[in-house]
């Protein structure tokens, strides 16, 4: 078993336990968590096997992609969303499923339709803020989620947000804020809430068909907010199938919302806030982080998020790419190599890492699919967070308070939309990442005060609301700019404690000028006793020596440890964190051919990236013709996760965006069993995953 038996921010809880079987050997699993966990949990990571006979386990953990079907009670189900019950047959599956109960004729049930004034697509940031705008305007309002709670990918965030405390919540855990939002939404009674539903189309009649506890029903929204979020884009590169690939949301959902251990040592691919953000959080779980790479020739993400995993000792490198993983069946190891100026894998750079996962966190594409087939149809709809633009939940939860006041609006319920105010505070929060100031250290020697390792514009202003003698500021008096300190220092630590980036210390000169004390937040864990000591580092992860622990407090309002160690003058005013890790040892390989045609671009068919290449190469512009030539994009997942790949294909072999015909979407998207869709139900004799017999 790799279950989290102590976690530094989140609370263990015991779950009753309940008997399934996988493959005939029987197996535990925490009543309602999703099967896919319950599976990793007890060390199973393939969870089928191709028709081309390779091994496939997760890769999104979100219900986009079906790499991690198989089979319940002999009937193929997406593991990922699909929760363990007591008694469960669960099995491999191999190669495609069959049909059953194909001889038997069901009778369909009438199909049941509601009226509302909003339906929400998405109980995520966005679409639980708009709710509680809609609520609040008087609508009849529906909310509706194909995971088990509500909150979206709040619920996998551990870490504190940045912004302003007074527009999201800055300062608090993202797992706080999901249950924040949900309560505003819940305490107006037209709102609804519907957990495990799933939006599967649009259709030319502006009704929207959803599938809940197995049954179908059709929706009548006055108007149609589409608030899905987003998935992860994927990466081609030989192995990029191999059990042991995840999406970071995928690894995020394992270890901070099912709080199992799906590795022991993992490969980060992605320098942007979600790839710097999992490596953080897997070494909260205790998982080690070998290293993670960057294309660019620097990471994408906040600075303070890069920051955080240097300091902790993870070695971060840039301008490199993914060059191959490699595995019986398995992921076992990851070998990179830096890139040219156009990209290109350097002769003579090849390193190779034994890891056991690999991360795939290379940005993200909206889940847009319903706002299209809405557009399509003229429906009254709207977007909102990732759906409508990718930025940070901070930003998504303002879009979503926006969108919802504009709909209201636009339902005849207020008179104004939304002020001109709230826009211009949303187009600072989605600011990205700005000007980075050359490090400066103060070389003050006396007193107590704030020390701020924080050096890169983002918007962020948690220190300066907490501070007690209100004596933090901005410099430029604007979200995005660097703290600074004037005046009369408390020495309460609620500005160390509040910071989201780990990115103040507390330095105390007043009882031992020549061997101060600093106090710094740690979220990491481990056997740290007052008289032990640690390695010291600056910003950039340098060592700066040894020193003392006196003393540990936890802050149980923000659940962050300040731990406080004494050393030496000369380093004080440079301490920004412990070193509690060592990167993986890099081993010296021989090149290869980087993107052979052996590739796999469409997981779903197996379509490898020589096949698309000829039937380019031929002539080939149509993403349908395409399809029907290779079938890239015919599986189970309807080309969410190739169709980037594919365009980007096309402009690799030189073919401009505009000569390409896009692919006809499909107007169901998610798959619907015959006997959910039919609105069979348990009266037709369907078993309770909607399925036939």
């Amino acid at each position: 078993m790799s279950r989290i038996l102590k976690h530094p921010v989140l609370p263990v809880e015991t779950k009753p336990e309940i008997a399934f079987t996988f493959d005939g050997n029987p197996m535990r699993a925490k009543r309602g968590e999703m099967i896919s966990s319950a599976l990793i949990a007890n060390g199973v990571h393939i969870f089928s096997y191709h028709k081309d006979d390779t091994p496939q386990g997760i890769f999104c953990a979100n219900g986009q992609c079906a790499q991690c079907t198989l089979l319940v009670d002999g009937l193929p189900v997406k593991s990922c969303i699909t929760p363990i019950e007591q008694g469960m047959r669960i099995e491999t599956l191999r190669g495609l499923p069959s049909f059953g109960g194909a001889d038997k004729t069901r009778a369909a049930a009438q199909v049941q339709e509601k009226n509302y004034d909003a339906v929400i697509v998405g109980a995520g940031p966005s679409g639980l803020a708009a709710a509680a705008e809609l609520g609040k305007a008087g609508a009849s309002v529906l909310v509706i989620d194909d995971k088990d709670r509500a909150g979206g990918k709040l619920v996998l965030q551990t870490h504190k947000f940045f912004g302003s405390q007074e527009d999201c919540y800055a300062g608090t855990r993202g797992i706080e804020i999901a249950g924040i939002l949900e309560k505003e939404a819940a305490r107006y009674p037209n709102v609804e809430i519907w957990l495990n539903s799933f939006a599967v189309g649009v259709f030319s009649d502006s009704k929207l068909g959803v599938v809940r506890n197995g049954s179908y029903m059709l929706l009548n929204p006055r108007a149609l907010l589409i608030a899905a979020g987003a998935r992860e884009k994927f990466l081609p590169f030989p192995g990029n199938t191999l059990p042991g690939i995840y999406g970071a949301g995928a690894f995020q959902t394992l270890v901070n919302r099912d709080l199992i251990a799906p590795c022991e040592k993992l490969f980060i691919v992605g320098g942007g806030n979600v790839g710097l953000i999992a490596g953080y959080h897997a070494l909260q779980a205790g998982i080690k982080v070998a290293g993670l790479i960057e294309a660019m020739p620097k990471a994408g993400g906040y600075k303070v998020h890069a920051d955080k995993l240097v300091r902790l000792g993870v070695p971060i490198y840039t301008s490199h790419t993914i060059v191959k993983a490699e595995g019986d069946g398995h992921v076992s190891s990851v070998t990179i190599a830096e890139v040219d100026e156009r990209f290109k894998p350097k002769p003579g750079t090849f390193k190779k890492f034994e890891v056991d996962t690999v991360l795939i966190a290379v940005g993200l594409d909206r889940c847009s699919e319903l706002y299209s087939q809405a557009k399509k149809f003229r429906m009254n709809v709207f977007s909102a967070g990732d759906a409508e633009e990718i930025a940070e939940a901070s930003a998504a939860m303002f879009s979503g308070k926006i969108t919802g006041r504009d709909m209201a609006r636009d339902l005849g319920l207020v008179k104004e939309n939304a002020p001109k105010e709230w826009k211009a505070k949303l187009e600072v929060l989605k600011s990205r990442p700005g000007k980075t100031e050359d490090k400066k250290t103060t070389d003050r020697r006396e007193g107590v005060f704030p020390v701020f390792h924080c050096r890169q514009e983002i918007p962020c202003n948690p220190c300066i609301s907490v501070c007690p003698k209100k004596s933090i500021s901005q410099q430029k008096d604007n979200i995005l700019s660097l703290p600074k300190f004037e005046g009369e220092c408390a020495a309460c630590g609620n500005c160390v404690a509040v910071c989201p980036g780990l990115a103040v210390t507390l330095v105390d000169y007043r009882s031992d000028a020549k061997f101060p004390f600093v106090t710094m937040a740690y979220e990491i864990g481990g056997d740290l006793k007052p008289g032990g000591s640690v390695t010291v580092t600056d910003e950039t992860g340098a060592v700066l020596g040894t020193a003392l622990i006196t003393g540990l407090r936890e802050v149980k309002a923000s659940k962050t440890v300040l731990l406080t160690v004494k050393t030496a003058a000369e380093t004080a005013n440079r301490v920004a964190g412990i070193k509690v890790t060592e990167g993986e040892p890099a081993k010296t390989t021989r090149d290869t051919s980087h993107l052979p045609d052996e590739t796999i671009i469409c997981r779903c068919e197996r379509v490898s990236l020589g096949e698309i290449r000829k039937a380019i190469r031929s002539g080939v512009r149509d993403l349908n013709q395409l399809k029907a030539m290779t079938r890239a994009g015919m599986g189970a997942c309807g080309s969410k996760t190739c169709l980037p790949q594919l365009i980007n294909i096309f402009r690799d072999e030189g073919v401009p965006y505009a000569e390409i015909t896009q692919n006809t979407s499909r107007p169901l998207t998610m798959e619907v069993t015959l006997g959910q869709f039919c609105n069979a139900g348990e009266t037709a004799g369907t078993d309770s995953h909607g399925g036939d017999y």
